[in-house]
């Protein structure tokens, strides 16, 4: 059983009493979710300059990525507060969502890295078309993607909840099913 701080402690923390970071990881990951690759293309150095070279391609796995809306089609990912990608998203509106099948799982591993300096190499052996409306890479045999125009950022603790319009949606596979996220680790489904 998970021990809960005393009133003074929670103050200090800036939880409500009762509640410790280990009791609600603990309690959030008994709730699955699905995978996906959030990704986006950096902005040319040069924007005004027409035959800049495009910037590189950023990648992020999420579990946080939900429907939000069906008139219009809104969709939310949950990035944290800073991270490369929350960076990115600020700056660039355009970003693409790639459902991943249970045999992706080396896909959302690579990914799920932190710390990395590029993900140039990420990229470079998974196949990928790149989105019309994103310019994003959208992964190849996922069971859906989804390209999105950011409509909302909300600042949530230490998170950012970024709300996407999506302009496309694909179902490039029917194969397999849905890698899912359950207490700590990549799960198949059934």
């Amino acid at each position: 059983m998970l021990k809960t701080p005393s009133a003074s402690a929670a103050e200090a923390t800036g939880h409500a009493v009762g509640v410790s970071n280990d009791a609600f990881k603990a309690a959030m990951s008994r709730l699955a979710a699905g995978v996906v690759l959030v990704t986006a293309q950096e902005p040319p150095l040069d924007p005004d300059d027409p035959l800049a070279p495009a910037g590189e391609d950023v990648g992020m796995t999420a579990t946080a990525f939900l429907s939000v809306s069906l008139d219009p089609p809104l969709v939310l990912v949950s990035l944290r507060e800073g991270s490369r990608m929350d960076d990115l998203l600020d700056e660039q509106p355009r970003w693409a969502v790639s459902v991943l099948t249970e045999s992706q799982r080396h896909i959302a591993g690579r990914f799920a890295m932190k710390g990395r300096i590029s993900d140039r190499l990420l990229f470079e052996d998974i196949p990928y078309v790149r989105g019309e409306a994103s310019g994003a890479p959208l992964v190849g045999g996922a069971l859906a993607t989804l390209e999105c125009r950011t409509e909302q950022r909300v600042a949530a603790g230490d998170h950012t909840l970024v709300i996407g319009r999506v302009l496309t949606a694909e179902l490039p596979s029917a194969e397999g099913g849905p890698l899912m996220y359950f207490r700590g680790r990549y799960r198949q489904l059934g």
